[in-house]
């Protein structure tokens, strides 16, 4: 029984640092990231400069692998396990919550895939093979605008993985208000979960603003001048 009682007690606390780290850093540098990205919106200057500051933080590799890398892969492994370990049932039981329990399990599992694909077409360029950070907004032109068999398919794979990232974090933010009882009434948690559903829609508008600015040169989103340079459509 004492045994089985540890094995309770890491599960529990492995399960609290997962919510945790899901909205504490991860969430939070997901918001920077959509942010900064959008700042692409006013043309390649404010972009440049928006990099060029992060860039300018001290000591900016430690801050990297220790607070965003390391929590993102200590999220990412665990929410695997979580995965393999659930037993859904949204099939037996046709609840809300049952699908937003599956709907969570697989858009993690498709985020992860679009981030290690993304960490790969700058991160790992940029310290392996020289990318540099001026680059990054022709990179990210050249890719969203590119078309294969006339389909613009990186403008559609980053616009799946942006819904699957500001989803899974905006559910995330109503299950780590559940799991830390942050919320305990049902009018506090509908609210939570309203808020949530907002912010989330939101960060959506912001990213897929800026894929399609990428994509086309169109601004979906009143931000920018008009006038500037938009990145133009290429075909491959």
């Amino acid at each position: 029984m004492e045994q089985m009682s540890a094995k309770s007690r890491r599960a529990f606390l492995m399960r609290k640092a997962h919510s945790l780290t899901g909205i504490v850093p991860v969430g939070l540098f997901l918001v920077e990231h959509l942010w900064t990205n959008a700042s692409a919106l006013g043309g390649r200057a404010p972009f440049d400069h928006a990099v060029g500051e992060i860039q300018k933080l001290p000591a900016l590799p430690v801050v990297e692998v220790l607070g965003i890398f390391l929590p993102l892969a200590f999220h990412a492994l665990y929410g695997i396990k979580l995965a393999f370990d659930a037993k859904p049932n949204a099939l037996t039981y046709v609840h809300g919550r049952n699908w937003l329990y599956v709907l969570q399990r697989v858009t993690g599992i498709i985020t992860l895939v679009f981030l290690i694909a993304h960490l790969w077409e700058f991160r790992v360029q940029k310290w392996l093979f020289g990318l540099s950070t001026q680059n990054f907004y022709d990179t990210l032109s050249a890719h969203l605008s590119s078309t294969t068999l006339g389909v613009q398919l990186y403008a559609l794979a980053y616009a799946i993985g942006l819904g699957s990232a500001v989803f899974h974090f905006g559910n995330g933010i109503v299950g780590f208000c559940l799991s830390w009882g942050l919320v305990v009434s049902r009018r506090a948690q509908r609210f939570v979960a309203w808020g949530a559903a907002a912010l989330s829609v939101c960060l959506f508008l912001l990213g897929f603003s800026t894929i399609v600015f990428f994509s086309t040169g169109t601004r979906l989103l009143p931000i920018g001048q008009s006038g500037l340079e938009a990145p133009c459509p290429q075909a491959k």
